[in-house]
């Protein structure tokens, strides 16, 4: 999986990736002909007292290391800009492809751990493409010409660092197989830490007021110490394997001194013959001391591009068409037709059987008890999740069949639970029109009831707003979002439940300020409050995934005991029979 997502990722960037290698080949080149040029230097210069040949092979290594000091820097040099864009490409296509999920697939993989696999298992990976283009092939490379310029040397004393070599090989191999498993198990703590830690700073006003920070501190400890036990012991592995690597070289060097000075003793090998194996052990050392640290990187990289490629891999839900229409009729028209939605291995459908046409200009109120599946309905028109059964129809195109761009333009929403984004207030409503003039801004302000709050703002429209909009209250972010969805002037505005945190007369103020802005579009209202039903041209009630009536408020009240329940939990009867409390 690692290898199969390096490819994919680095195939844009061949020609760095091949002139990178060219330039490791000859930093290889150079490093293993000084040893060679040292060995003939002490041969043919220093032992025969030769001075001119001393510094003609002088002046030769000197050469070689320029150009192996410059070849190393332009490789280091571009293995760091080739890595660093693979890693802006990867998080980017992670980015891209969480952007075309739809709820399941978010709900299957959970927001924490999402946000783990785009940064941290990103970064993991991208470290280990960057320490692996400077020793990947150097190293390997460096050990086996160490190795074959050894054999030229002598023979016999080459072969005890073939012995090495496959002894090194083994003993990380028997670490690195210990490691992959806890490198698993620590991203998925590191997931669970992440959900904890969102949790804890999203709930903190929950978390007091049941006085619960004690029970929170001791989920967050334990995961906390799981995490801390795990890299224990993936740091007693790495750190033991420097020591082991050391111990064995240092028993070769040991070996190969005495088996050397033997055979010089002996005559079967001049005494520069022993100063380039000496090299030669040192280029393999600092060559598996390379390796080490990329190897350790290895099963860490693995697990997380495992992880990678499967959000990478997961195909959204709700796919664009292949072929996408145009609308046809009437764009503000809604039509659906025997809709349904259930969640994957639900017993129960949320929505069943769902008939209902709502023609351009009407307003419709959808009323029902929690759970009933209003919300649901609305996610079906907008195609953030696609009906199970039926059709859903935009005009006479069903929903499916238009592009994201054509549905999105079409119809505005503000969800149940609004979103600001960390920017100004004109940021904010210009997120779907960014072209609007301040003038367009204050009219949407206006008509939203947020015109009032944002000119006591020191800076206007250019005030700022953090993350969520966490420093307005809830009934102004609730306005923003509304203003944000009217600017876009599009065919159907679908409403869920946005009104709540308002209070009942800026509520009236707002409604009645909708109908004129609203004219000629098609408004769709999910809410809980039977005063939302005011300016409704028709209510709908649904109950159990199920529409169960429509009509007029008098005409619900006497032929709907659903409706009626509804109404008199909220009203008294005199208030009921009379119209709604507050119904101009």
């Amino acid at each position: 999986m690692l290898l199969r997502l390096l490819r994919a990722q680095l195939r844009p960037y061949a020609g760095a990736t091949t002139a990178l290698v060219a330039l490791q080949l000859v930093q290889i080149l150079g490093t293993l002909l000084l040893p060679t040029l040292g060995a003939a230097l002490i041969d043919q210069g220093v032992v025969r007292a030769d001075r001119g040949r001393v510094t003609e092979l002088g002046a030769v290594m000197v050469a070689v290391a320029v150009v192996q000091i410059a070849a190393a820097l332009g490789a280091a040099a571009l293995a760091a800009r080739t890595s660093t864009a693979m890693g802006r490409d990867l998080r980017s296509a992670v980015f891209r492809r969480i952007l075309d999920f739809s709820a399941r697939e978010v709900g299957r993989f959970g927001t924490p751990s999402l946000l783990t696999r785009a940064v941290n298992d990103v970064q993991q990976v991208q470290n280990l493409a960057q320490s692996g283009f400077g020793i990947v092939v150097c190293a390997p490379l460096m050990c086996l010409g160490s190795v074959l310029l050894a054999l030229r040397q002598d023979v016999p004393l080459a072969l005890l660092l073939v012995v090495l070599v496959l002894v090194v090989a083994v003993c990380f191999g028997l670490l690195l197989a210990r490691m992959g498993s806890l490198y698993a198990r620590m991203q998925v703590t590191l997931d669970r830490l992440g959900r904890l830690l969102r949790e804890a700073i999203t709930g903190v006003r929950v978390m007091r007021s049941f006085v619960r920070d004690d029970h929170e501190l001791g989920r967050f400890a334990q995961t906390n110490d799981a995490f801390l036990a795990l890299s224990q012991r993936v740091g007693r592995l790495i750190a033991t394997m420097l020591p082991v690597v050391l111990l064995i070289m240092n028993g070769f060097t040991v070996a190969l001194l005495w088996a050397g000075a033997r055979r010089i003793d002996a005559g079967s090998m001049p005494i520069g013959a022993l100063s380039a194996f000496l090299s030669y052990l040192s280029l393999i050392l600092m060559s598996v001391v390379m390796l080490a640290f990329v190897f350790l990187s290895v099963p860490r990289a693995r697990v997380c591009a495992g992880r990678i490629a499967e959000v990478l891999d997961t195909a959204s839900s709700v796919a664009p068409p292949a072929a996408p229409q145009p609308v046809r009729g009437p764009a503000g028209r809604i039509v659906l037709h025997g809709a349904g939605f259930r969640y994957p291995g639900a017993e129960e459908a949320v929505l069943r059987d769902v008939d209902l046409t709502v023609e351009p200009g009407e307003r419709v109120v959808l009323l029902g008890s929690t759970g009933s599946g209003k919300t649901t309905l609305l996610n079906l028109v907008l195609r953030l999740s696609d009906a199970t059964e039926g059709t859903v129809r935009i005009g006479g195109t069903d929903v499916r069949e238009l592009s994201p761009g054509v549905l999105a333009a079409a119809v505005g929403f503000v969800p149940q639970r609004p979103y600001l984004f960390s920017g100004t207030i004109a940021d904010n409503l210009r997120f779907g029109r960014p072209d609007a003039t301040d003038a367009e801004l204050w009219e949407v302000l206006r008509v939203a009831q947020a015109a009032d709050f944002v000119a006591r703002m020191p800076d206007g429209l250019d005030a700022a707003i953090t993350q969520g909009g966490g420093n307005v209250s809830g009934g102004q972010r609730q306005r923003l979002s509304l203003a944000r969805a009217l600017l876009r002037r599009p065919d159907v505005y679908l409403f869920d439940d946005c009104f709540s945190a308002l209070d009942q007369a800026t509520e009236a103020a707002l409604r009645a300020a909708l109908v004129p802005y609203t004219a000629g579009a098609t408004v769709l209202t999910v809410a809980q409050r039977v005063s939302a039903t005011h300016e409704a041209d028709r209510i709908v009630v649904l109950d159990r995934g199920r529409i169960v009536a429509q009509g007029s408020h008098d005409v619900l009240l006497r032929t709907s005991p659903t409706y009626r329940e509804i109404v008199l939990s909220q009203l008294t009867e005199e208030e009921a029979a009379h119209g709604h409390a507050g119904r101009p």
